[in-house]
């Protein structure tokens, strides 16, 4: 098992797929969200969920609430919680509505990655996969300044910044599930 803690960011608006998708059934397990909490859970030691309000969670899990409670529904906000929150000095990340990114993958990016990276992150011909990697707490400073500014593009961070990125072939592993035809192709998947 991995030391190093992961976050699952579940706090966005989800607004292309018209509801709520950390809380859409998955896999036998009644959100998408506590599918990703178990199954994390079983690579990595210490695993918390990154959201705007814990309250909508039916199942017990380790929470990081957003500290900006406001109308920001972007993943710095989930940066700068998770970075206030946390002691470590990295941790890894997966959106929720990545179910797909398995041990393999994870494994591929803890190898590619040293102290010397700000981030290790995923990429695929579909390009860079922000929500999938390794963060280190250099970067804390640059995502305050990004929410200070209501600059929330992480692709400019990343390119700005000594990221490590890590070319994955496999496209399908980083389905995302943001419309609804995307969560029907992954529940097809399941069978």
């Amino acid at each position: 098992m991995l030391d190093t803690p992961c976050v699952i960011f579940a706090g966005g608006k989800s607004s292309r797929m018209g509801e709520d998708k950390s809380l859409l059934p998955f896999a036998g397990f009644s959100t998408l969200t506590e599918y990703q909490y178990t199954r994390l859970s079983k690579i990595f030691t210490t695993v918390y969920i990154s959201c705007k309000e814990k309250e909508k969670f039916t199942f017990r899990a380790n929470f990081i609430e957003d500290i900006h409670t406001d109308a920001i529904y972007a993943p710095t906000v989930g940066f700068v919680s998770a970075f206030k929150a946390l002691k470590e000095e990295k941790f890894f990340t997966l959106s929720v509505d990545a179910p797909f990114v398995d041990d393999a993958v994870i494994q591929k990016l803890f190898l590619e990655d040293n102290d010397n990276y700000d981030a290790t992150i995923a990429k695929t011909e579909d390009g860079v996969q922000p929500l999938c990697g390794i963060y280190h707490r250099s970067l804390e400073s640059k995502f305050l300044t990004m929410l200070h500014k209501n600059s929330h593009k992480l692709g400019f961070l990343l390119k700005n910044t000594h990221t490590k990125f890590v070319s994955f072939e496999n496209s399908k592993a980083f389905l995302n599930l943001n419309h609804p035809q995307e969560y029907q192709e992954a529940l097809s998947l399941l069978l």
